[in-house]
């Protein structure tokens, strides 16, 4: 059963793709007079909560001008990954795709489904910063939003992935007293539905088809006999081809 070696990076791609939807996030700095200051990109990064605030506390001053900005950023991480039974279908359902040859054809049986969960994490260093990242977040998630992901290139499938927004909620901590830093964390957990998919198999074409009928229940008294073929048949699939029958009776 497990003697064959395929990789479609399926936790990858979906990695990846969830990360790509929060890099564009920016945030505003406005003046006492309401004009905007500074315009800041906020960076997101694979990371754990702990080790992006370990990275966040290294730094004494995260206002000093002369450094680059550690807050406001993003990161994120996959925690769980569970089976999903409301998904399951026929294991014995294929997908199929023509190949370069004329006599199989590439096959791949039906998905296994699994949730990941993942958490994405905002910090940031005053509530206003927090707030215009998670504004910016929110309401595309109603409670979910579809990512369309490449999932086998070689049989041309392509997966919608829905990702579900589970919960949000956020923590205001200083690290000593309050003349210390001060670091704003908002913690959103993700719902994402993948499909793994198994190895690719070489499928026979079948060029010829019988179909009989009998009169009787036992199946023994056999009335018709159909026969189908393609015309020519080297033809591959995809060809424009006709069909021969024939018909008989008994």
């Amino acid at each position: 059963m497990l003697d064959q070696r395929f990789y479609w990076g399926t936790i990858r791609k979906s990695i990846i793709a969830f990360g790509n939807m929060f890099n564009s996030i920016t945030i505003e700095r406005r003046d006492a007079e309401g004009n905007v200051a500074q315009v800041l990109k906020v960076p997101v990064s694979y990371a754990s909560k702990q080790k992006a605030l370990a990275r966040i506390q290294q730094r004494p001053n995260v206002d000093d001008m002369n450094v680059q900005v550690i807050v406001p950023r993003m990161s994120f991480e996959m925690t769980t990954l569970n089976y999903d039974f409301a998904r399951k279908i026929s294991p014995l359902q294929q997908s199929r795709s023509i190949n370069s040859t004329a006599s199989t054809l590439d096959a791949q049986y039906a998905p296994t489904p699994y949730n990941i969960t993942v958490l994405l994490f905002v910090y940031a260093k005053n509530q206003d910063d927090g707030l215009q990242i998670i504004e910016q977040i929110l309401p595309y998630f109603n409670p979910d939003y579809n990512l369309t992901v490449k999932a086998i290139p070689q049989l041309g499938i392509k997966n919608d992935l829905p990702i579900l927004l589970d919960s949000v909620s956020f923590e205001d901590t200083y690290e000593g007293g309050f003349e210390n830093q001060r670091t704003i964390v908002w913690t959103l957990s993700f719902t994402m539905k993948l499909n793994f998919y198994g190895p690719v198999n070489k499928q026979g074409i079948i060029k010829k088809v019988i179909s009989t009928t009998f009169n009787d229940v036992e199946l023994t008294k056999q009335q018709t006999k159909y026969t189908v073929e393609p015309d020519p048949l080297t033809a591959k699939p995809g060809d424009d081809i006709n069909f021969t029958d024939s018909f008989e009776n008994f």
